[in-house]
């Protein structure tokens, strides 16, 4: 049997198309770690695939921050406005206005605990009768909030949209609020509780040289009534942001369910 030799010239022929082969195997390993990577930076917005997040505009984030807060406000008013909303719940209850202490305190030393006990429970009735028409009023609050960044406020803490409305529309909220709560306060004669008590004590005051109190009862109730409303916000906001169930519209599910994934 005759054997031919490998000339030297094939020997570098072959090794030049081994070391060919090579490159063009590792630049399609690099294409492929580079589309990976591009893909995890954009958050892998892409078409194929069933897994892959949806892609959220900053319209649609803030969308759905609104919707939220309308719902929660809505679901929040329905449980304050209940007979008891306010009155049972320590989160919200309305105590003795802090600088009318004194006059509570005379009032039980006088024998008049009773009454002392009507007047807290009539704060929290106010409150409660108010919430009634809330929810209108606060929903034109946040459907007309400006917001910039809304990825700003869905990447912020559980209750970041409830503080943004709160700071960014509690005096105009206040302005259309008050009103309401007035008619609350006259509806359950919140104050023909309040003055015999108050006109009594404030007589003794006069007399012992001692201050008066002219605490304004709507006031009063407006700003607890509200800061109430805005604790049950921020409950409903923690729900929808935590909670899949609590996401009731598709809307809802696209935005604060790329917090879950």
């Amino acid at each position: 049997m005759i054997k031919f030799g490998t000339k030297p010239m094939d020997m570098k022929m072959r090794k030049l198309g081994l070391f060919a082969a090579l490159l063009t195997s590792l630049a399609f390993v690099q294409c492929d770690v580079m589309e990976d990577v591009t893909n995890t930076v954009s958050g892998g917005n892409t078409n194929g695939g069933g897994d892959e997040k949806p892609s959220l505009t900053n319209e649609e984030v803030i969308a759905g921050l609104k919707e939220a807060l309308t719902i929660g406000i809505q679901k929040g008013s329905d449980l304050a406005s209940k007979t008891d909303g306010f009155y049972k719940n320590p989160k919200i209850y309305i105590p003795w206005p802090e600088d009318a202490k004194r006059l509570k305190e005379w009032a039980v030393d006088n024998g008049m605990e009773n009454k002392v006990q009507e007047i807290e429970m009539n704060f929290n009735r106010a409150a409660e009768k108010a919430s009634e028409k809330a929810f209108p009023i606060f929903k034109d609050a946040i459907v007309n909030m400006s917001i910039g960044d809304g990825f700003k406020i869905l990447n912020g803490t559980d209750t970041a949209a409830t503080h943004y409305l709160r700071k960014s529309t509690w005096s105009p909220l206040k302005t259309e609020f008050k009103p309401v709560v007035q008619e609350a306060i006259e509806t359950v004669k919140l104050t023909q509780y309040w003055e015999p008590v108050a006109s009594a004590y404030n007589k003794v005051a006069k007399f012992s040289n001692k201050e008066e109190v002219t605490t304004d009862l709507n006031e009063y109730v407006t700003n607890k009534g509200m800061n109430g409303l805005f604790y049950m916000i921020k409950q409903q906001e923690k729900k929808i942001r935590k909670d899949p169930a609590a996401q009731v519209t598709d809307l809802l599910k696209k935005v604060f369910g790329s917090l879950l994934d």
